[in-house]
């Protein structure tokens, strides 16, 4: 053996080659990079989004000028000129014109932070901060100074929110049952004189019932406006009058307040209760404030019920289409060009199925459906109902986009299933359709189950095809509620990815946004990971009841 140590390190490089161990070391640091880079986002979006809701202290800051502001802090920069400058939640939009000022380290004279100083909600006109004096119910004065005045809205505040919600509940839920029940009737007369002509026995007789259910309408109506007067009469009054930094005074109508609480000197405690409220508020209500502020539950709601009927709508289509290229469909051109088809229709942009959605499936079909079935709605309202956009297109319009996804994995689950069980099924006597139903797709269904675990993930993400055929900035009705038929596929909705895109692009006030756009991606991130969670454990169930079995 020769002892050239030139040639013992060209064999030991050799020897390292020929094993792939520069490869394997490329591949792992290229896995760990990807891993890193995705935990890091999702650890960004988590604590920007889950800090949201949390109170921060306000200070009182002095300025050179001799102004004072009263406000959060939320963030710092420097200026051009190299000083530090700090980000202000000034509130009170309608005596500054402004939601958030910056102000130079250089022009702080003196920081502090006030044990009084108070945060509030309201339903309308963003937050207000200031210090609590009087609490005021019409002309008189039920508590006079900071601590009497704040511990008397404490205790009246939960009695004025629970009489506005009742109020709320009234407007929304009973006055529009009312208003269905009379739209029904009106258009079982215009479907009356459709079919049986005008002046028809049939429209008189329809005409006469809709007099009679408008004149039970108008009496329960009455019933309502008298609830909700009385409900407002004992609203009516109380306020909490506060003064503001610069020294005005302002008087806040307790029934427009949401909550209110004095961060400098609250407990971790109420703090965390502070935290909680807000939270349930963002996952229970409606939203407010061009959707900056309040809830996303109408976005959620339009969120699960779009892509669960879109993974219903797309997984027979694909699980079909897939089988019968693979088990039946013979090997030849024409095969290859419908899999290259199905290959590039994962690669055509999503805008363009929503304009495919928006031309055919409204327009066409649903222009079609509204003709042969809801003909009296639209001769009674000018209005379509399945010719525009809805929650039935907007699923049909994903489930297309995400049909490749289904198929191909569909396909590479069938490919998995070893060839001597179908031989072993047919050796047996079973016919082709009796192998293919008991033997290989039962043992394909994990696969399959993994095709429509990513094209949920796909679809639930998407934007640019719903803003064409169905979602909407605010839609309160929801596409599944507990009216009669209880599903209205018809019916337009609000979806979380939209409201992203809505809340970070088109509100007045950005700053404020900033902190709901991170919330709302964190939400719909665990939206789509709890729905891939279910799905996963279900492929996690098949897998073991159907592991093949060695003999």
């Amino acid at each position: 053996m020769s002892s050239d140590p030139l040639r013992r390190r060209r064999s030991t490089h050799a020897a390292l080659a020929a094993h792939g161990e520069a490869w394997v070391w490329l591949t792992g640091g290229c896995l760990a990079l990807a891993m890193t880079m995705i935990i890091g986002l999702l650890g960004y979006i988590v604590s920007e989004g889950v800090a949201t809701f949390w109170p921060r202290p306000i200070e009182l800051i002095e300025l050179t000028d001799g102004r004072k502001v009263l406000g959060e802090e939320t963030g710092r920069d420097k200026a051009p000129d190299g000083t530090g400058r700090r980000l202000v939640r000034t509130a009170n939009f309608e005596l500054t014109g402004k939601h958030f000022e910056w102000f130079d380290d250089g022009d702080v004279t003196a920081t502090t932070r006030p044990a009084e100083a108070t945060v509030v909600e309201r339903l309308e006109g963003g937050r207000f901060q200031g210090f609590p004096t009087r609490l005021l119910h019409g002309d008189e004065v039920v508590a006079a100074g900071g601590e009497e005045a704040w511990r008397g809205f404490r205790e009246k505040h939960p009695d004025v929110r629970r009489r506005w919600r009742e109020a709320w509940r009234i407007d929304k839920g009973d006055r529009g049952v009312l208003q269905r029940k009379l739209r029904a009737a009106r258009l079982a007369v215009v479907r009356a004189g459709l079919s049986a002509g005008a002046d028809s026995p049939a429209e008189a007789a329809a005409a006469a019932a809709e007099k009679a259910v408008a004149a039970e309408v108008e009496a329960q109506e009455r019933r309502l406006d008298e609830r909700t007067a009385e409900l407002r009469a004992g609203n009516d009054g109380w306020g909490l009058e506060f003064t503001t930094a610069s020294g005005e005074t302002v008087v806040l109508p307790m029934a427009d307040i949401v909550r209110a609480w004095q961060p400098n000197k609250a407990s971790f405690q109420e703090r965390l209760g502070v935290y909680a409220s807000r939270w349930g508020e963002f996952l229970g209500d409606d939203p407010r404030e061009a959707n900056s502020a309040g809830g996303v539950f109408p976005a959620i709601w339009g969120t699960i019920a779009m892509t669960l009927i879109m993974a219903l709508l797309v997984a027979p289509f694909g699980v079909l289409a897939a089988l019968y290229l693979r088990e039946y469909a013979s090997r030849g051109p024409l095969t290859a060009a419908v899999r290259i088809a199905i290959n590039n229709l994962a690669g055509v942009p999503s805008i363009v199925y929503g304009a495919f959605g928006l031309g055919f499936f409204c327009y066409v079909l649903g222009g079609s459906i509204d003709e042969l079935l809801f003909r009296p709605a639209l001769v009674a309202d000018g209005q379509p109902t399945f010719g525009t956009g809805g929650l039935l297109w907007a699923s049909l319009t994903l489930a297309l986009l995400t049909l490749p996804v289904v198929i191909v994995a569909t396909e590479e689950a069938l490919s998995a299933v070893p060839n001597s069980m179908r031989e072993g099924s047919y050796a047996c006597g079973a016919s082709k359709w009796q192998t293919i139903r008991r033997i290989v797709l039962p043992r394909a269904l994990p696969g399959i189950m993994t095709g429509l675990i990513l094209a949920m993930a796909r679809g639930a993400g998407e934007v640019a095809p719903l803003m064409l055929v169905g979602v909407k900035k605010l839609a309160l009705d929801l596409p599944i509620d507990g009216t009669f038929p209880y599903v209205h596929p018809e019916r337009e909705f609000m979806h979380l990815a939209y409201l992203i895109y809505d809340v970070g692009f088109q509100s007045p006030n950005s700053q404020a946004a900033k902190p709901m756009v991170f919330t709302i991606t964190f939400l719909l991130v665990a939206i789509i990971a709890l729905l891939n969670v279910a799905a996963i454990w279900i492929r996690g169930r098949l897998r073991r009841r159907y592991v093949s079995q060695q003999f």
